[in-house]
């Protein structure tokens, strides 16, 4: 399975993205798909999860109300819509998948920069 995360950018403070991650190869087996981010000098979090069994969720803290995580089948790709976003939300962001539903992600796409001016 390969991940291919797009949809960054630099963004003023309120501002929107959209956050795409195109799944190709073996799709059929994933079962969990999670966004994570990694700011300069901090450890890497899970800002977003779907379980695509029931689309059930799981947001952060920090992001709940403000990102949204969702998925389109047909087209083997997730997002992750971004609303209102703060400075602090500046971080490189990662797409991942798995065939299981806990453990470490097994799957990684490159990382998308998003930078959130005040």
């Amino acid at each position: 399975v390969q991940l291919q995360a797009s949809g960054g950018g630099l963004v003023q403070a309120g501002d929107s993205l959209r956050l795409s991650c195109v799944a190709s190869g073996r799709t059929f087996r994933l079962i969990r798909m999670g966004w994570f981010r990694q700011a300069p000098g901090k450890e890497r979090e899970l800002v977003a999860r779907m379980y695509w069994s029931d689309d059930s969720t799981y947001y952060s803290d920090s992001v709940k109300g403000r990102f949204t995580i969702s998925r389109d089948n047909a087209e083997n790709t997730g997002y992750l819509q971004m609303n209102s976003l703060k400075p602090e939300d500046t971080a490189v962001y990662y797409c991942a998948a798995d065939r299981r539903r806990v453990g470490v992600f097994e799957y990684w796409g490159r990382g998308t920069q998003v930078t959130v001016s005040s």
